[in-house]
C-alpha cells in the first residue's frame, strides 16, 4: 500500500558528518527517506523535487541550535508538513511513524493507539479533512494505474529517474560509510532496485 509507514528502524542507513550547511545533507536525506515525506508519505514523483520538499529539523534550531548541522536531527519533509510543524518540538518521527505504530485506514485516516504517535499526528495535522481527501485520491489513482496502465503506475510509485550517487559525495566525515552500498542508486547499479516502493 502506498501509504504504509516503514518497518520499525532504530538506526539510520547513512551518517554524513561535518558539512557547513544543513542543505548539503539533501541527497543523503532523499535516499534515507526513500524520496518521500517522513510525515505524510508524499512522494517526489507526485510533485517537483526542488520546490516541494524541505529538510526539517525535528528538534527545532531555535531550541537546539547545536543540532542545526546534525544529520540525525534532520528529516526529509514536504513543504506542507514542514510549514504546519513549524517550530514545534517533536519526538523522532523515525521511531514513532512506523508500520507497527500507525495504520492508514481505507478512508485515509491515520490510526494509532500510541499516545506519542497521536500527538505527532495532531501536531502535523496529518488527519486534516484536506489531507484525508488528498490521501484517498492518491490511493484511488494508484489503484487505477496498477489495474490499467503499468507505465503510469511505474511513474507514480516507482523510483525517481535521478537517484543520488552517494559514492560521488565526499562529506568531511561519515559515521556510516557502509550505507553508500545500501543506497538506492547502488541497488539500481546492482540490478536490485524494486520496480515499486
Amino acid at each position: 500500500m502506498i501509504f504504509s509507514y516503514p518497518e520499525p528502524r532504530h538506526e539510520r542507513t547513512h551518517g554524513p558528518l561535518g558539512y557547513s550547511s544543513y542543505r548539503s545533507f539533501r541527497p543523503w536525506l532523499r535516499d534515507e527517506f526513500i524520496f518521500r515525506c517522513v510525515y505524510c508519505l508524499k512522494r517526489e514523483m507526485w510533485g517537483q523535487v526542488t520546490c516541494e520538499f524541505d529538510l526539517d529539523h525535528f528538534e527545532p534550531q531555535r531550541l537546539s541550535p547545536k543540532k542545526e548541522l546534525d544529520y540525525f536531527n534532520l528529516v526529509y519533509a514536504c513543504r506542507r508538513c514542514n510549514a504546519v510543524k513549524g517550530g514545534a518540538q517533536l519526538e523522532d518521527p523515525l521511531i514513532l511513524l512506523t508500520s507497527e505504530n500507525v495504520v492508514v485506514s481505507p478512508d485515509g485516516m491515520l490510526v494509532s493507539e500510541v499516545a506519542s504517535v497521536k500527538r505527532l499526528i495532531r501536531q502535523v495535522d496529518l488527519n486534516s479533512p484536506r489531507l484525508l481527501r488528498w490521501r484517498t485520491m492518491w490511493m484511488r489513482i494508484v489503484d487505477l494505474a496498477v489495474e490499467r496502465d503499468s507505465v503510469l503506475a511505474s511513474q507514480l510509485i516507482g523510483f525517481p529517474d535521478e537517484l543520488p550517487d552517494l559514492a560521488k559525495l565526499h562529506p568531511p566525515d561519515n559515521s556510516r560509510p557502509e550505507g553508500v552500498e545500501k543506497s538506492w542508486y547502488a541497488k539500481k547499479q546492482q540490478g536490485r532496485l524494486p520496480a515499486y516502493y
